[in-house]
């Protein structure tokens, strides 16, 4: 695959060269993962091929497993992590380095490999250990929701419910593919619900159809948050779709029901390129903190993660975390035109 243009790269910092030997990795691989089954001895020859050494190596699909294998690496003084699987082992797996003098390797196998998309890390197995090599490391923030950090975002409403579908199964079968598949069949059963927002700022109160608050700029495989979020921007932001049956008062009629998935539908549209926050459905707010609460309560879905139901409290942790990045390419130069000989 090519990689990722650069202009998706998500982050306000240039990576930075570590000045110290960071030593031994410990790798841990998700072989549930899209791209996660026979990922490890790959990976090992790839690390092996630039020099990068390595303590333990590991295929991991317990979380327990995992928690334990990290911990005892971060007692044994290890310092750098590289973790391949999608979002949600990243999102699982960082609750331990958060604040500490480590460095994270980002290997994306999985489906929406957002997080990889924001570092500016191409979707290809030789392009991370790439980026790892280079010994460049930028800090990012990370996101709590109700305590519990997130990379990406936490979604309510139909993001949310296309989660659910999101099976391992699904992902494997289809690959890419399983967000659309997942979104199409819940699209006829989704129904607005009411949310109350409130961040340092403003407080909004509307009947949506989704709702999502990010930490970086990118959320379901490329989707966007808002095009000016960044990773390390020290800020939350969050997009509403407002549904248009309730203020049409066609609520929960077979009309207003396709009111709404007319709106969703021209909204998804534009999800990909960030020109959604034009649409009059779609409402953004940002800050450093941000409290919601659902009538229904709903589901809150974090990095493609199912973590408990409304009302949630989301705070920021800013710089948290040392991540490996590529350096940024540069602009190509414009060639200078010939300048004539003198005579």
């Amino acid at each position: 695959m090519n990689p990722e243009p650069i202009s998706d790269i998500a982050l306000r910092a240039t990576p930075e060269r570590i000045a110290l030997d960071e030593g031994p990795a410990l790798v841990l691989i998700n072989p549930n993962s899209r791209m996660g089954a026979e990922a490890l001895p790959a990976t090992r020859e790839a690390l092996a091929n630039r020099g990068i050494p390595v303590l333990e190596s590991h295929a991991v699909t317990d979380p327990e497993h995992m928690d334990r294998l990290i911990l005892q690496a971060l007692e044994g003084g290890v310092r750098r992590f590289i973790l391949g699987g999608g979002d949600g082992t990243l999102n699982h797996a960082i609750k331990h380095l958060l604040g500490r003098d480590v460095s994270l390797g980002v290997l994306p196998l999985g489906t929406g490999n957002d997080f990889a998309r924001s570092l500016g890390i191409a979707p290809t197995l030789e392009a991370a250990c790439d980026a790892i090599a280079e010994g460049r490391t930028v800090h990012v923030d990370v996101g709590l929701a109700n305590g519990r950090p997130f990379l990406n975002a936490v979604s309510l409403g139909l993001a949310s419910a296309i989660a659910r579908r999101l099976t391992p199964e699904l992902k494997r079968r289809v690959g890419k593919l399983a967000y659309p598949v997942a979104a199409f069949a819940e699209l006829w059963e989704h129904q607005p619900f009411r949310v109350r927002l409130e961040t340092e700022h403003e407080t909004l109160e509307v009947d949506v159809l989704q709702l999502v608050v990010g930490n970086g700029r990118y959320h379901g495989a490329g989707n966007m948050v808002t095009p000016d979020a960044t990773l390390d921007d020290q800020l939350l932001d969050a997009y509403t779709i407002v549904a248009p049956s309730h203020e049409s008062g066609r609520e929960g009629t077979g009309l207003g029901h396709m009111q709404d998935l007319s709106t969703l539908a021209r909204v998804a549209l534009t999800l990909r390129s960030g020109e959604h926050l034009s649409h009059p459905a779609v409402k953004a707010v940002s800050g450093t903190r941000i409290r919601v609460d659902a009538t229904p309560p709903q589901d809150v879905n974090a990095d493609g993660e199912m973590i408990g139901q409304t009302p949630v409290r989301f705070e920021l942790l800013p710089g948290a975390l040392r991540v490996y990045a590529p350096l940024r390419q540069a602009e190509p130069e414009t060639p200078e035109e010939p300048q004539a000989e003198s005579a």
